[in-house]
């Protein structure tokens, strides 16, 4: 459905006064009635419409309400600062009234006290500042534009915790006021939308999610799965969320540092998959190439082979570049020289040798782009330029696999072989 909120501003004047033109006619009223003939006021009446729909195409989507779950706030279900937790929810029709997609947003994560107080003053820590939002992309409600999931339940699942919804230690951090309650807050979204919203009755479900979102959709594959009967079709869906277990420039593992203390501040350990951590110190099973491949339930891989992020924050991070040489090739992969290139390089063929082994279940779309999130944004997911592996969109690569059309695990050439890319970050 689209939606105008000031639909009349781009309708001429003429259409809304009843004041006559030059030559003394008026057009649509006159204090004596109507004075034009039915079959004229027939076609203004078309015109009207065609300029009414035309206002609201240039609003674009509409906004979608946000749902508090201010019930959970009895159960310590909370973002860092306290406030109740929140989703975003647009209701199936048709085919798709019993399928579901539930979408969770990325954000990063919170490793000690200052980063999450300062999580606090934003929507990245507080439901305070969170506003309505338009659907597109994976969550697009255009049957052109989203043809396998337009008409299903829809819904985002807002990031407030910092812990890719992992964290629960139920004292309050008393020094900064925080709330480390990130399990409690994915469990009471996903209790709402099976009791109050009806997912318990879905036929298909898709769990998926954008960076720590796409983590999360990894990490709760399974716990997701074990909600529904059997007889409900569940698979789960990362976007940029298969963060590498990989050494940086200056010979360190700094993503291992930043996960052991996101678990250790956020007590995540816990509400980690235990087919990992029985085997597994915790914080290596924030890496999903130690989770993955003890997954039950089908999963789809996207990720950018030249990730931004991961280029930005695991293999060049600022404590490894403290005479910040990469700046430049980490704001834009054309600027780089042909040493960081060739480290690039190596970084893709490190990235690829840590997926998991091709199955029927498994479903990949690794591109060749300088990108973050591509599943969020129409223009990446399914649209005239979106970026193409073996001629093949992202969102059609889903839709294949989800459906069980074909076996869909594509990997592109090594840069700057696909001219489709859309280097850029998105949440």
């Amino acid at each position: 459905m689209l939606f105008c909120r000031h639909p009349f501003r781009s309708i001429p004047a003429l259409f809304l006064s009843s004041r006559a033109p030059r030559g003394g006619r008026r057009i649509l009223f006159s204090s004596r009635g109507m004075a034009a003939s039915p079959a004229w006021l027939a076609r203004a009446a078309t015109v009207l419409g065609f300029l009414l729909l035309a206002a609201s195409a240039e609003a674009g989507p509409a906004e979608v309400e946000m749902v508090f779950l201010k019930n959970a706030v009895a159960k310590g279900a909370v973002c860092l600062d306290g406030s109740p937790p929140v989703y975003h929810f647009s209701a199936g029709s048709g085919s798709g009234a019993n399928n579901w997609v539930v979408h969770m947003e990325g954000g990063g994560w919170c490793r000690n006290t200052d980063e999450c107080a300062v999580r606090k003053g934003n929507f990245r820590g507080s439901s305070k500042f969170m506003r309505p939002l338009s659907f597109s992309g994976i969550l697009g409600g255009g049957q052109k534009s989203n043809p396998d999931f337009y008409n299903w339940n829809r819904v985002k699942v807002r990031y407030c915790d910092g812990s890719s919804f992992t964290g629960d230690v139920e004292a309050m951090e008393s020094g900064k006021n925080l709330y480390y309650r990130g399990f409690r807050v994915w469990r009471a979204i996903m209790d709402d939308l099976l009791t109050a919203r009806g997912m318990n009755k879905a036929q298909n479900v898709l769990l998926s999610g954008c960076s720590a979102g796409g983590l999360a959709a990894i990490l709760h594959c399974d716990r997701f799965h074990d909600l529904f009967p059997a007889t409900t079709k569940v698979k789960c869906f990362s976007d940029a969320g298969y963060f590498l277990d990989g050494k940086d420039i200056s010979g360190n593992n700094y993503a291992r540092s930043i996960y052991k203390n996101v678990v250790n501040l956020h007590g995540s350990a816990k509400n980690l998959p235990a087919s990992c951590t029985s085997k597994q110190p915790p914080e290596l099973c924030m890496f999903p190439q130690y989770v993955v491949p003890t997954l039950r339930t089908p999963l789809f891989i996207l990720n950018a082979a030249y990730d931004s992020w991961q280029i930005k924050n695991v293999l060049a991070p600022s404590p490894a570049d403290p005479k910040k040489t990469w700046a430049q090739c980490k704001l834009d992969i054309k600027s780089c020289s042909p040493s960081q290139l060739t480290t690039l390089q190596n970084f893709r063929t490190d990235f690829l040798a840590a997926l998991p082994k091709p199955s029927p279940s498994l479903g990949m779309f690794i591109d060749s782009c300088n990108a973050h999130c591509q599943s969020g944004a129409q223009d990446t997911w399914l649209a005239d330029g979106s970026p193409l592996v073996n001629k093949t969109q992202i969102g059609k690569a889903v839709g294949d696999w989800y459906f069980d059309r074909e076996v869909s695990q594509k990997i592109d050439c090594p840069y700057p072989c696909n001219p489709t890319c859309k280097n850029r970050e998105d949440d």
